[in-house]
């Protein structure tokens, strides 16, 4: 474990920044934090987010803001962004990990900005075609990962072999596991099912010379119900996917607490079984899994949800020191260096 781990901020982006981030910082701080050493560079407005630390004891005294008056609008085009976006509160959160100021980066921000930019700065590791976000997803008694999550709307045969190798070491890294299971997404478990690209994935990632733990084709219903570590499928698929879930849990949790709480009796009862509720309640809380990676890059990119609450962007925080504290970024170079060494042997034979 490093002894301090520096966190960067871009403390502009979101739909209600700058006050969830810092109000992120602080609860994670208080329920999370509090014997781990990690220390904040806000990137922003120095005279907004004055403002918000004098009611944060907490955050101001491990933070340092890093003033700029420029940020990026939610709804601007990555293109806008790269093109104008030099010196704003994201584009320097990023650098600070591009010049090693900072280990690890974090924006509720612009997604297609703040891709466009950490691969600008950051550059993708070698052998890399296109990076890729991860999100955590809850199963019946532990976690799995899902990947592209939205950065590729279109990938090939490759890219999803990449996301699978990338999966797999960010699992292994953060989950402690040295055989994570990896699974591919597809309409159907069948050999016949899926489309050309799925299908090609497919042999490719059981030629077995990847060195994967890889169980072929899994459905939808396996992400949360199966035994798969490591989901894998395109940004265009899993977005959809996330976004379903989100709203799911959140209609789920509304209807609960109708049920649990619409007469006397059911007000009586719900008092009486108020822990186990309280335990299932937050099982369901889709807060708990925000915090996308962007993997494939020279840096560690945490992106979270836009319309976070504080509760959301402070797990955001919390997946930012893990990884910082973590082998993630050691266990992605020699994933992707036995894919090449693998490939290259093939190509030759």
């Amino acid at each position: 474990m490093l002894d301090e781990i520096i966190i960067s901020i871009d403390a502009m982006g979101g739909d209600n920044a700058p006050e969830i981030v810092i109000k992120g910082i602080d609860y994670f701080l208080k329920h999370e934090g509090k014997n781990r050493n990690a220390k904040f560079l806000l990137h922003g407005n120095k005279d907004i987010l004055s403002k918000f630390l004098k009611k944060s004891n907490l955050t101001s005294n491990c933070s340092v803001i890093m003033h700029t008056e420029k940020f990026i609008e939610m709804d601007a085009k990555p293109s806008h962004a790269l093109r104008r976006g030099k010196g704003s509160s994201m584009w320097n959160s990023i650098e600070s990990v591009k010049d090693n100021v900072a280990n690890v980066a974090v924006s509720a921000g612009n997604t297609g900005a703040l891709m466009a930019m950490s691969k600008l700065q950051l550059r993708m590791k070698p052998g890399v075609t296109r990076p890729a976000i991860v999100a955590t997803w809850p199963q019946k008694n532990d976690w799995c990962v899902v990947l592209d999550v939205g950065a590729n709307i279109e990938c090939d045969e490759i890219q999803l072999t990449e996301f699978a190798i990338l999966g797999d070491a960010f699992y292994r890294a953060l989950h402690k596991k040295d055989k994570p299971t990896v699974g591919l997404l597809n309409v159907g478990t069948e050999e016949l099912k899926g489309n050309a690209v799925i299908k090609a994935a497919h042999e490719r990632l059981s030629g077995g010379h990847i060195n994967l733990n890889y169980k072929g084709y899994i459905e939808g219903t396996d992400i949360s119900n199966g035994n798969i570590d490591v989901v894998v499928t395109d940004g265009f698929t899993g977005n959809i996917a996330l976004k379903t879930a989100e709203g799911t849990a959140k209609l789920i949790g509304y209807l609960f607490n109708k049920a649990l709480f619409g007469n006397l009796w059911s007000k009586i009862t719900t008092f009486a079984n108020s822990y186990s509720l309280l335990r299932l309640k937050r099982q369901i809380d889709p807060r708990r899994a925000n915090g996308g990676v962007f993997l494939g890059l020279n840096g560690i990119i945490i992106k979270s949800h836009g319309g976070t609450d504080h509760i959301g962007y402070a797990n955001a925080i919390g997946v930012a020191l893990n990884l910082a504290e973590s082998s993630f970024m050691s266990e992605i170079d020699t994933s992707l260096d036995l894919l090449h060494k693998n490939e290259a042997e093939r190509s030759f034979k």
